[in-house]
């Protein structure tokens, strides 16, 4: 091999070297800046405008409010969620992998020189290249494209699961929020009676009517009132906080036009009447009970590659070589064996793998129907005692109340038993507070069990598409 002939050799394979770093992908880094994100997390807020379009395009003709009620509150979670966005961007990464796993097998090409000091040769140089194909078919590849599609299928799955754990975070949030506001204002009434009553009953032991040790229950009254209205004021700052780590802001963000109202928070939705047919389809309609199933599908086809994988693998070699003058056109067919036990040891554990799953999905509908018969008679248990206490305590509490005042009128009672009265009236009040509250937590945890609204803010969606489609 002349000079000539080798540089030009070197020159094409250096061109083709170049042409094909040329053709490489280039992407950016992208470092993060915790303390910028930490910061601007730390402002955020929602954009109002924003999530009121929202809600017209999803919901038009839904009654809506200038504050955010619970239909612009589930409209800001789907839009500013952190959780909802990952969840996405998993989607996202899912289905990119589904589309890399269809791509061929990637070939390699082994480039050879060999120089022998040989005087009778011609050149001596000897140059050659080999590629190497593998033949990707069969069961192989099938099994690795469906396990990549029924990822993106898990994926959604769990972006669903994702919304509804949020859903159901926010509107406990709000339940908290909603009844501690009002425990608060009921409570300081209380406290503020409480004080009033303990002035009374103390200058009533100044001037002897009664002994002063008669005060300590009433101190003892005092304290514990002072103490519930300090956790009726932790449960709404927490549960306002609760909801805003929902949406993604500060707890500050929920504030003036941003904040919260639920116009109807003290008219709990009825319990529903599930037929048996609507629990099986609760049971069979779960995004984690079909999460569950694709697993299944997914060891399924794991079961599939591992079974392929007892036919050897099939590569082809065509090749080049210039030998000291001669042209040779080399062929190579390659055979990659499965091992010695002809894969049955990776066989076993694919099917013991698709047990496990089967079994999985037997515990998740187990699961499911736990929580649908549990949340059920939560409700109904909750429903009851709301409509006991309004039905029998909380009137005869008012009715003693008003007695007290026309008593307390005509001279036949003291200020501080009169006190007694309106504060027992209050309690009742905040009886029935902690009642609506056990009511909507149970609400919740049914439509949690059943990943179906009741009287949440998504039938507002439904109730104006079907309005429109009439």
């Amino acid at each position: 091999m002349n000079g000539l002939t080798f540089a030009r050799t070197a020159a094409a394979v250096a061109l083709g070297g170049a042409l094909a770093l040329g053709g490489c992908m280039h992407v950016a880094p992208a470092p993060i800046d915790l303390a910028q994100r930490a910061a601007v997390r730390s402002a955020a807020s929602l954009d109002l405008a924003a999530v009121r379009k929202r809600v017209e395009e999803i919901a038009p003709g839904a009654r809506t409010t200038d504050r955010l009620d619970r239909l612009g509150l589930y409209v800001a979670m789907l839009e500013y969620d952190p959780k909802i966005a990952q969840a996405r961007a998993a989607v996202a990464v899912a289905a990119r992998e589904a589309a890399a796993a269809r791509k061929a097998a990637s070939p390699s090409l082994t480039l050879t020189s060999e120089y022998a000091n040989d005087p009778s040769a011609d050149s001596p140089w000897a140059l050659g290249g080999a590629l190497n194909l593998p033949l990707d078919f069969g069961d192989r590849r099938s099994a690795r494209i469906d396990r990549a599609n029924l990822a993106v299928v898990a994926a959604r799955y769990d972006l669903a699961e994702t919304i509804w754990a949020e859903r159901t975070a926010l509107q406990r949030g709000l339940v908290d929020y909603f009844a501690g506001s009002a425990q608060v204002e009921r409570q300081g009434r209380i406290l503020a009676l409480r004080d009033a009553q303990l002035a009374v009953l103390e200058a009533r032991a100044r001037s002897g009517e009664i002994a002063g040790l008669d005060l300590y229950p009433y101190r003892q009254q005092r304290a514990a009132a002072a103490r519930a209205r300090d956790d009726a004021q932790a449960r709404s700052i927490g549960g306002l906080a609760a909801a805003a780590g929902v949406l993604g802001v500060p707890a500050a963000a929920l504030a003036g036009e941003a904040a919260p109202q639920w116009s109807d928070f003290d008219r709990p939705t009825a319990p529903p009447r599930l037929t048996a047919e609507a629990r099986r389809a609760a049971m069979a309609g779960r995004a984690d009970v079909l999460r569950a199933l694709v697993t299944y599908d997914q060891a399924e086809a794991d079961l599939r590659g591992e079974l392929a994988k007892q036919a050897p693998a099939i590569s082809l070699g065509p090749g080049y070589t210039w030998e000291r003058g001669l042209v040779k056109l080399p062929f190579a067919l390659s055979l990659s064996l499965p091992s010695f036990d002809l894969n049955r040891s990776a066989i076993r554990g694919a099917e013991a793998r698709r047990a496990a799953a089967g079994a999985t999905i037997e515990t998740a509908v187990a699961t499911v129907q736990t929580a649908i018969e549990s949340a059920e008679a939560e409700q109904r248990g909750a429903a009851a005692a709301l409509e006991r206490l309004r039905m029998a305590e909380l009137p005869q509490t008012e009715l003693a109340a008003r007695r007290a005042d026309d008593r307390l009128q005509l001279g036949a009672i003291g200020r501080a038993e009169w006190q007694a009265a309106q504060i027992a009236a209050l309690e009742a009040g905040l009886a029935e507070i902690d009642a609506v509250a056990r009511a909507r937590l149970a609400e919740i945890a049914l439509e949690d069990a059943l990943r179906r609204p009741i009287g949440g803010p998504e039938t507002q969606i439904v109730n104006a598409a079907r309005g429109d489609r009439q």
